[in-house]
């Protein structure tokens, strides 16, 4: 992904409220456009990085779980 690209999004909602945070993941989950989808992986890239090793055991479990009910 182009730097420029991760730095606008962060740049984007880098002041939002978790409220704000929320409708944005919907929003592009639920429009599942392809110029928002690379947003989410920004924000999945931030979550992942600030994680320990037990949250990131979590997501990981989550995502599994999701994927296998898809």
């Amino acid at each position: 992904m182009d730097l420029n690209l991760r730095k606008a999004v962060i740049h984007n909602v880098y002041e939002d409220t978790q409220e704000q945070l929320k409708d944005t993941i919907v929003d592009a989950i639920q429009r599942g456009e392809e110029k928002m989808l690379p947003g989410l992986g920004v924000l999945f890239e931030v979550i992942w990085n600030h994680a320990d090793a037990g949250k990131q055991k979590m997501m990981l479990e989550t995502l599994e779980q999701g994927l296998k009910q898809a």
